[in-house]
């Protein structure tokens, strides 16, 4: 595997989308994830890294991320998005990925790396990719949908 590590700028934020597309398939267009991540997130200090390929300006993975700080338990970075295309799956790009978030979590001074993650059994491999990463299940995480 010869895929490059690297943070996903604009005006490249759509090479993310088709990675990002088989997790939130909830963004329909590559137009509506550009406008949700530039126009909404990035200025809420989200960022992107991805796994690439130099034959394929398309990322093979991606990660979406944000710093934040927490009276419980400090400086800490947060992985909103981790998602690797179906094709590219168990060739390492998640696992790269984990490894970049830790090392830029160090260099930011942050405490902790944290992430949820679904429950069910299409999640199994993505649990065990964690855990065997040196993650710990450390919470459960309570939702409430509110009505508009």
């Amino acid at each position: 595997m010869t895929a490059d590590i690297c943070e996903i700028l604009p005006p490249a934020t759509s090479s993310a989308y088709l990675a990002m597309a088989t997790l939130r398939t909830n963004i329909h267009t590559e137009s509506e994830f550009v406008r949700l991540v530039d126009g909404i997130q990035r200025p809420e200090g989200y960022r992107l890294v991805g796994a690439f390929e130099p034959s394929d300006p398309a990322a093979r993975a991606v990660a979406g991320f944000r710093i934040g700080h927490a009276l419980s338990f400090g400086r800490y970075l947060y992985v909103d998005d981790l998602s690797t295309l179906e094709s590219a799956r168990r060739h390492g790009y998640a696992g790269r990925l984990l490894a970049w978030l830790f090392t830029e979590a160090r260099r930011l001074g942050c405490d902790q790396v944290r992430l949820d993650s679904g429950v069910g059994p299409t999640r199994t491999d993505a649990h065990r990719l964690y855990l065997n990463a040196g993650m710990a299940i450390a919470a459960h995480h309570f939702t409430h949908v509110l009505d508009r």
